[in-house]
């Protein structure tokens, strides 16, 4: 169960990090006044510096999860250790 519970985790905390991408750069286009012009957000430069934040932060949650280790497996109690044949 190790295994598949981390391959699920790793997909999770991508599409995290993949949709804090996505919304820091809407920030950052709102502050900037580029797009999505009908916001709160629009034209307020304090919003630009909040989505570049989350941006990078986006971007190191999909770089930590591509690049982490699979967990090392552990032998059951009642299974023997592996030895190798010399």
């Amino acid at each position: 169960m190790g295994n598949a519970f981390h391959i699920v985790m790793k997909v999770v905390s991508t599409l995290l990090g993949v949709l804090m991408v996505c919304m820091g750069g809407i920030w950052v286009l709102q502050g900037l006044n580029i797009a999505f012009l009908d916001s709160f957000m629009a034209g307020d430069p304090q919003w630009a510096v909040y989505g570049a934040i989350l941006f990078m932060l986006g971007i190191t949650q999909v770089a930590w999860s591509m690049t982490r280790p699979a967990p090392a497996r552990v032998a059951p109690a009642d299974e023997p250790p592996a030895h190798s044949a010399k």
